[in-house]
């Protein structure tokens, strides 16, 4: 499917990246009503729905459900950020972040080949388990950039794009990336997804993706927790 056909679908590419995300983490996923869901048994323990767009009364059911749990989350795909933070409100759930987006990219315009790394202090590895591919970059001992890549059909989605904070302005978040684009060529991919925090929106933006949709998170947690950051 073409990023162009993508955008004209984004419950589609919803459904996408959900499986490429829950499977780069190894997360059980399941359907609430048309929509999907994601138990993350490595952080809450509970489980994430997800919906683009969805009816007042949609967005009513999988309130409730997020509702019944305090750590249980729901994330919706929107660029009306205005009506759902209204009807979560009324609904009593909390914003938890409402400054990520998913973004898509045309893989056809990334770099295919392994980059390579002019640091002689960094070495970079990768590895491959249970259909995920990893890209990391040390110093030493010690992770200065890491990320996963999981490919879903003709799509790769990209997760945990992360340079550590001792190494950051260094161009290894844009090394990281082209690394696991090089692993992901391995299949017959044309379309690249992820979800944008601010600063990374940056980074893939110079590196051509485009923003297709605002993301909120809502939670019935009182806390604030952001699961954006997990």
């Amino acid at each position: 499917m073409s990023p162009e056909t993508m955008i004209e679908d984004i419950t589609g590419l919803l459904e996408v990246w959900v499986a490429g995300w829950a499977g780069c983490r190894g997360y059980q996923t399941a359907k609430e009503g048309r929509f999907p869901a994601a138990l993350r048994a490595d952080t809450s323990g509970e489980w994430e729905y997800f919906a683009s767009d969805p009816t007042d009364d949609e967005f009513a059911g999988l309130a409730a459900k997020t509702a019944e749990a305090p750590s249980r989350g729901l994330t919706i795909l929107t660029n009306d950020l205005a009506r759902y933070t209204a009807l979560a409100a009324r609904h009593g759930l909390n914003a938890t972040s409402d400054t990520q987006t998913m973004m898509i990219v045309d893989m056809a315009t990334q770099d295919a080949e392994d980059p390579w790394l002019s640091d002689d202090d960094l070495a970079f590895s990768t590895s491959e388990q249970n259909r995920v591919h990893y890209a990391e970059v040390r110093s030493g001992d010690a992770l200065a950039a890491s990320g996963r890549v999981f490919v879903v059909g003709d799509t790769a989605v990209f997760d945990k794009i992360i340079t550590e904070p001792g190494f950051q302005r260094r161009g290894l978040g844009a090394f990281i990336m082209r690394a696991l684009a090089a692993q992901a060529f391995e299949h017959d991919v044309t379309t690249g997804l992820l979800l944008a925090s601010i600063d990374g929106q940056k980074l893939y933006s110079h590196l051509g993706w485009s923003t297709v949709s605002r993301v909120l998170m809502l939670s019935a947690s009182r806390n604030g927790a952001d699961l954006s950051l997990s």
